[in-house]
């Protein structure tokens, strides 16, 4: 094997496997010698008979724009939690969602992915669509009460792409953020 690609199965297959093995264990629920190899073997099995394409790109991480992300996320997790419990225990007619439609800046597959991932798992927006060849993603919004609000959903979704971008792309996909003029789609 050369040092390139000794590298390259260090950087990219390696993390894998030992992801493999940990869920495997986990899974499992309890820490053995047997579990461990089991783990190696289905793990190793797994990979070699089923091996995923290339991922062009790649992802790069960056430990401080992560521990960002990371923060940030959880912040709104919980502050949307309390919002929608809120909005589903109140006394009063339901609130008025909205459909917004907005213009991403990385043409990533990879952190487009992380992107709608992160905004699907925040209580009370679902992305509804992606569009990779005109990279926007549509959205559904919860309790919005005007234009203003709407705007704010809209710099929530960029501010969430820029924080993955900075957290996991490469030099070129966070040049591309001061590059590409930021645009929201607004309403549809």
């Amino acid at each position: 094997m050369s040092t390139e690609a000794r590298r390259d199965w260090i950087r990219h297959d390696l993390p894998l496997l030992v992801w493999l093995v940990v869920v495997w264990i986990l899974l499992w629920g309890d820490w053995s010698w047997a579990n461990l190899i089991g783990g190696v073997l289905v793990a190793l099995a797994v990979t070699w008979l089923l091996p995923l394409p290339p991922a062009p790109g790649g992802l790069r991480f960056r430990a401080g724009p992560f521990v960002v992300l990371l923060g940030r996320f959880v912040r709104d997790l919980v502050v949307s939690s309390v919002e929608v419990a809120w909005v589903a225990f109140r006394p009063g007619p339901p609130p008025r969602g909205a459909v917004i439609s907005v213009q991403l800046r990385t043409d990533s597959d990879l952190l487009l992915t992380i992107v709608a991932e992160m905004l699907c798992l925040v209580p009370g927006s679902i992305v509804i669509d992606l569009d990779r060849e005109h990279l926007q993603i549509a959205l559904h919004v919860l309790s919005v009460r005007d234009m203003d609000e709407v705007r704010e959903q809209e710099a929530r979704v960029l501010a969430q792409e820029e924080r993955v971008v900075r957290a996991f792309g490469s030099s070129d996909d966070v040049a591309a953020l001061d590059r590409v003029p930021v645009q929201t789609g607004g309403r549809r």
